[in-house]
């Protein structure tokens, strides 16, 4: 049941919702995003999180940061780490970017906590 679940959500991924209108896109985020750059043993998972997320609040990403957030939790940074990334970046990217990643992370961690 629970690789039923795993597959709908796959299904449901943003990546999965475009393939059919962007396909080379997204051939390129799985193989070369997601199956070489995250994969490269120089960083870790956690601190690649780390990163991707700062990244997105400062650029004002919040359907990538969704996605991120979320993948944050999976490698291991904490709720609380997400929390503080937001707070910080405040003061690089600005405050509108930085409450709007808190609305994300809000949203990220109340579905994780279903």
């Amino acid at each position: 049941m629970a690789s039923s679940s795993a597959s709908n959500s796959s299904l449901n991924s943003p990546r999965e919702q475009v393939r059919a209108t962007v396909p080379k896109l997204v051939e390129l985020t799985d193989k070369v995003v997601f199956g070489d750059v995250w994969e490269r043993p120089e960083l870790s998972k956690r601190d690649r999180s780390l990163i991707t997320v700062a990244a997105l609040v400062a650029l004002y990403r919040p359907e990538q940061l969704r996605v991120h957030i979320a993948r944050a939790l999976g490698n291991g940074v904490t709720k609380t780490e997400i929390s503080e990334i937001i707070t910080h970046m405040a003061f690089y990217s600005g405050w509108p970017t930085a409450m709007t990643a808190a609305f994300v992370a809000k949203e990220v961690f109340e579905k994780v906590a279903e």
